[in-house]
């Protein structure tokens, strides 16, 4: 009641009073930590979704780019099987050279040269296909690098989840903590991955 400049608050005027400014009851304070966890929960289910799909999409990569690196090792093996042939002919026609009669011999030595030049170009075909399959298996070998990266992220995510849920059940405030910091450890990495680190 209010008279002559002096107020009298009431109980139901105080707990207002107390809830405008942040305060409650034991139950606000729950409810506030329900409310912490339920919105935490939902980011970081958000996130590791979109970290355990960069993590599926870095494993199919991976797979992809080994696999191109051993059609280019298969190539380059074919490559280095043709200049293995070439090199036997021309072996055969040095032979055939060093045996023709004199009138025969300059067949046999264009054969040579022939040979000798097709091989050139088969080894400079052969290297640059090893090249590329070299590439192709550093290529992979960083998307697995980063799908490891992703699945620790998302492991993470996972785990900070488990203790939300448990922080929930149990209202233990140090369990509450230790979700944001397992979900915030699992963000950083989820950044690791995302620079390529």
């Amino acid at each position: 009641m209010s008279g002559h400049g002096f107020h009298v608050h009431g109980p139901h005027d105080h707990a207002l009073e107390h809830a405008t400014h942040g305060g409650g009851g034991h139950g606000d304070s729950q409810g506030s930590m329900t409310n912490q966890i339920a919105m935490f929960t939902a980011i970081i289910a958000t996130v590791g979704a979109i970290f355990g799909y960069m993590g599926g999409a870095t494993q199919a990569n991976a797979g992809l780019f080994k696999n191109n690196a051993a059609i280019r090792k298969t190539e380059a093996s074919n490559q280095w099987n043709f200049y293995q042939a070439k090199s036997t002919k021309q072996a055969l026609a040095e032979l055939a050279l060093e045996l023709a009669p004199a009138d025969k011999r300059d067949g046999f030595k264009a054969k040579v040269e022939r040979y000798d030049k097709e091989k050139g170009e088969i080894k400079l075909a052969a290297e640059k296909l090893e090249a590329e399959a070299t590439d192709w298996d550093h290529r992979s070998d960083e998307q697995m690098h980063q799908h490891h990266r992703w699945a620790q992220a998302t492991t993470a995510l996972q785990v900070a989840i488990a203790l939300a849920a448990i922080a929930l059940l149990s209202r233990k405030k140090w369990l509450e903590y230790g979700m944001f910091i397992v979900g915030g450890l699992g963000a950083i990495v989820g950044v690791l991955a995302f620079l390529h680190l």
